[in-house]
């Protein structure tokens, strides 16, 4: 039997991973998915976890910064931790650090995310850039046709704001208001581009629905006013899901005084690879 809780000493873990390795976050019977990977590598060092992660991401998707809550034994620390479990990691999940807070829960204490989707518009992807991104001139669903970088940034900017986002969510996910407290356009050059969505929730597959349908009625393959009537209604449109591997989690926000990580460590954390999905631009 395992120990009470109770005596056990909490800490937060921030985790990356590429997600084309994995089917998914959470565990299933099909894996492997990410939170079987790191259970196992947290059993191989002596901490039977059970993780509570800042939210689940689907397959292909990938994370620059998850946060997964767990608690360690008695006698035990996040410094050991930290340094006892990347070796039991498996290529492409990887550790940037183990902080212990005062009082943290990785999911409800979280006050907001921010996502990034990678599309080339024009150009080649580099090898090194194409598993993450998606080729939109290639898409079969936009046809070849044109989409400008302004346009795009566009009807973006009009998604902005405070509403329920149910034309653009799986059902599956409560409907209720979420803001979105930004989502940009920025260049990175040869072609490739990085939409930024901020907001203090997303529910499932809402960046991705937005993101295509952003794509179809800028592509001028559905009217803006279809695009404008499901944000400002709901009403449904026939947009598409964008592909899973062009996504990333980016970053998890905590409110001052509970984040258990500092400014430096989020501008350059630690031990997190620099080439593609998590280069900065």
């Amino acid at each position: 039997m395992l120990p009470s809780t109770s005596k056990r000493i909490p800490v937060a873990l921030w985790i990356w991973y590429r997600g084309g390795i994995f089917r998914g976050f959470q565990r299933q019977p099909e894996g492997p998915t990410v939170q079987s990977a790191l259970e196992e590598a947290l059993q191989s060092v002596g901490v039977p976890a059970t993780l509570m992660p800042s939210g689940r991401t689907d397959r292909g998707v990938h994370a620059r910064m998850q946060v997964v809550s767990v608690r360690l034994e008695p006698g035990d620390s996040a410094e050991s931790l930290e340094q006892r479990l990347p070796a039991r990691l498996p290529p492409g999940l990887g550790l940037c650090g183990v902080r212990r807070p005062r009082s943290f829960h990785a999911q409800w204490s979280a006050s907001g995310k921010e996502y990034r989707y990678r599309l080339q518009l024009g150009g080649t992807a580099t090898p090194s850039w194409a598993p993450y991104v998606l080729d939109v001139p290639a898409e079969p669903l936009i046809h070849g046709a044109t989409v400008t970088p302004e346009r795009l940034a566009e009807l973006l900017r009009l998604a902005e704001g405070t509403r329920d986002f149910i034309a653009f969510h799986e059902k599956s996910s409560p409907r209720k208001p979420r803001t979105l407290e930004s989502a940009t356009l920025h260049a990175l050059g040869g072609g490739l581009y990085e939409a930024r969505l901020c907001g203090d929730g997303f529910a499932r597959y809402q960046v991705r629905y937005l993101i295509g349908s952003a794509l179809k009625v800028a592509a001028g393959l559905l009217p803006e006013e279809a695009w404008r009537a499901a944000l400002e209604t709901g009403q449904a449109m026939e947009g598409f899901k964008a592909p899973a591997h062009g996504l990333v989690l980016w970053e998890v926000r905590y409110p001052p005084g509970v984040d258990p990580f500092t400014t430096g460590e989020r501008l350059h954390p630690p031990g997190l690879p620099l080439e593609p999905p998590f280069h900065f631009g």
